[in-house]
């Protein structure tokens, strides 16, 4: 299957996504050319460690470059102070210097942390993502957002810091438990429903069988990318229009918040359910047609993934709760919550206006779902 390479057009700052099967074992090769000296550090988690690390590895060494690794715990709660300060402290033992590469190899948690850390070693050391879950290869490796969780919400610090290339190796979704497939395609779907209604139409019908079907799985993947790379480069650091990709967000954190950041809640499935409120939202303020959020409830519910709120494990906090978690939310402005919303499928907008009272009885009228 050939190679997509997709541009990020960000002048000095310009990367390019490669999107297609065996990119690890070709990952010395593709990368080699970014080095003053063969040297990169690579972090990554122990669940894919166990799997893929020593491929990696050997991929690099073969190209004559000496490798460090560093494995932190895998999951969201690693997204955080000490595990950041660790892996800080860990490439400074290393002595990475700004000539290296910082490979980050993991999902969206390691690609944000590892990011960070780039962003912030001698005030910016370069980094290569090699994202290997679905979620971070359509959405978080790409981009150049990087952060942490604290205890006050969820990437509330971080840097914008762009990668110098990021590898997509579809071949390693194979691996994927079916329920973090489904989280990142919540992501892949929020493309279609923001901003690409024929993608929607598509994945309406390859969507089932994406995950046995590869070469529908490297359209969704290179598409998905596509449209993101269009938005970054129009808006780099989210003054306008690419705050569209938070379509489904501010329900999404608000939601994982209330759930620690657990296994309740994969940041996807928020994402998805997200997208199901913020479409029923629009609904109820007249903006588009009945029929816009039954068909994205429908098409989610026919991948088998969470569309609601009673689909969430466990308690969850009242709907005034929630709605003052949605409140420490990056998209505030000026104290006012900032909806993505949706004239229809493939055309949404940010919203500033949206009253807070009409979200809370959407959100009482989800709770109640749940009884």
């Amino acid at each position: 299957m050939a190679l997509d390479v997709v541009p990020v057009a960000l002048g000095a700052r310009s990367y390019e996504v490669r999107v297609g099967p065996g990119l690890i074992d070709r990952a010395g090769a593709e990368i080699a050319p970014l080095l003053a000296r063969r040297r990169a550090a690579v972090v990554t988690d122990d669940a894919v460690a166990a799997l893929h690390l020593p491929r990696l590895v050997a991929a690099l060494e073969a190209e004559g470059i000496t490798v460090a690794t560093l494995s932190l715990p895998a999951g969201e709660a690693t997204k955080g102070w000490p595990q950041f300060t660790r892996c800080v402290e860990w490439l400074l033992d290393q002595k990475i210097e700004r000539r290296d590469i910082v490979i980050a190899f993991g999902g969206g948690v390691i690609g944000d942390l590892v990011g960070f850390a780039a962003a912030v070693l001698r005030r910016g050391v370069r980094f290569v993502q090699i994202p290997t879950t679905l979620l971070a290869q359509v959405d978080s490796s790409v981009g150049g957002k990087t952060g942490i969780n604290t205890t006050q919400g969820k990437n509330l610090v971080g840097a914008f810091h762009q990668p110098s290339l990021v590898l997509a190796d579809i071949s390693v979704l194979n691996s994927l438990p079916r329920r973090d497939f489904l989280a990142g395609y919540g992501e892949v779907v929020k493309y279609g429903l923001l901003g690409d209604a024929a993608f929607f139409d598509w994945l309406e019908a390859a969507g089932p069988t994406l995950a046995i079907r590869s070469d529908d799985l490297q359209h969704a993947v290179r598409r998905s990318v596509e449209m993101k790379a269009g938005i970054v480069e129009r808006d780099e650091t989210e003054e306008g229009e690419r705050a569209l990709l938070n379509l489904g967000h501010t329900f999404c954190h608000a939601l994982e918040k209330a759930t620690g950041y657990s296994d309740r809640l994969l940041h996807g499935e928020g994402v998805a359910i997200g997208c199901a409120l913020a479409f029923e939202l629009s609904q109820r303020l007249g903006l588009c047609a009945q029929e816009a959020p039954s068909r994205v409830r429908a098409h989610l519910r026919s991948m088998g993934m969470k569309v609601d709120l009673a689909d969430i494990p466990g308690d969850l906090p009242a709907a005034q709760d929630l709605l003052r978690l949605m409140g420490q939310d990056k998209k505030v402005v000026d104290g006012r919550l900032r909806f993505i919303l949706a004239r229809g499928i493939g055309s949404a907008f940010v919203a500033e206006d949206v009253p807070p009272d009409l979200v809370g009885r959407l959100l009482e009228d989800a709770l109640a779902r749940r009884r």
